[in-house]
């Protein structure tokens, strides 16, 4: 049997410039960090001929080509399986539609255990970028590349998206007092609300796509925000960062009219006066986690547990995706 893990993660600053959409014209900025909540995919070789697969549902067709679910199909394709006999089975620490760029870190393991499961090795920047061509090439999903690179980067981690459709990569360069503080600081907490990221992704898309002047100013503005959060994070200044935080989340909220909701608009509010110094939706936005620098961490917990939201507390990972067994 082989297992393999991927991380989920939280993005840090310039999300929403990693659609081919943007930096294919302007170039694309952000840094996003892994955490310890993960995907697990586990394969090995049944007794009988078939292909088997254990998710939110269950499969079993004879060949690759009949299988309903669109990741395992095209990945399995990619392998190009003359007799498959094969068994798959996935699980998650945190459900998919919550913002924690699940769908990258399931294609991620999956990648890496097909290959471990062929003795075979990659690369991370290899999985990365196999993994977007899966989601983005074949399947036209209107994502970004930050959830694959990410996940198999692991790590606090700056990404730059070229136009040619490259990818550079460098860790962050923080000091390690301010990692602490930043894994204290930081909160997540789950709004009841699970999305799929999908319609605001292609409003994003197909606006981008359009040259529409206000998504490109804002674009423009969140990669410069990126670059700030970046500079703010590696200079120690996590009060600065909270702050850049906030104003990320007051313009990408602008961004698309479902980004966010009364009672999301409620509990951010609650939260800005009740110690966080600044906080944003995680992921594409209209449901999944608020995420928040707290400045009175014990203050911040109270009032969103009396507001009734769930906490997951997490620390960052960095060995990205990974072969457990």
């Amino acid at each position: 049997m082989i297992i393999t893990r991927s991380p989920l993660r939280i993005s840090l600053g310039g999300g929403g410039t990693d659609l081919p959409s943007y930096y294919r014209k302007h170039e694309g900025f952000l840094i996003a960090g892994a955490i310890d909540k993960y995907v697990y995919v586990s394969i090995l070789r049944p007794f009988t001929e078939g292909i088997f697969l254990k998710y939110s549902q269950l499969e079993n067709v004879k060949r690759a080509e009949d299988i309903k679910h669109p990741i395992i199909r095209e990945a399995l394709l990619m392998q190009e399986l003359k007799t498959p006999q094969i068994e798959i089975t996935t699980i998650t620490d945190i459900p998919a539609g919550t913002g924690l760029g699940s769908s990258g870190s399931f294609t991620t393991a999956l990648i890496r255990a097909l290959y471990a499961h062929r003795k075979k090795h990659i690369l991370a920047e290899s999985l990365a970028e196999m993994a977007c061509h899966i989601e983005i090439d074949r399947l036209g999903e209107p994502v970004g590349k930050q959830d694959q690179y990410i996940a198999a980067f692991g790590g606090l981690t700056a990404f730059t998206f070229h136009k040619d459709d490259s990818v550079s990569s460098e860790p962050l360069k923080i000091p390690i007092e301010t990692v602490f503080n930043l894994e204290d600081g930081l909160l997540l907490f789950f709004t009841g609300f699970s999305r799929s990221a999908g319609s605001i992704l292609k409003d994003q898309h197909v606006r981008s796509q359009k040259n529409d002047s206000d998504m490109l100013d804002n674009l423009h503005y969140v990669k410069d925000l990126g670059y700030r959060s970046k500079e703010a994070l590696e200079g120690g200044d996590i009060e600065r960062f909270g702050k850049l935080m906030d104003e990320h989340w007051q313009h990408k909220r602008k961004r698309s009219h479902g980004m966010s909701n009364p009672e999301i608009d409620n509990w951010y509010g609650m939260a800005m006066d009740n110690g966080a110094v600044g906080g944003k939706l995680v992921g594409a936005g209209g449901g999944g986690f608020l995420m928040f620098l707290a400045r009175d961490t014990a203050l911040l917990r109270r009032a969103m547990n009396k507001a009734g939201l769930e906490e997951v507390r997490f620390r960052f990972d960095y060995e990205g995706t990974k072969v457990l067994l």
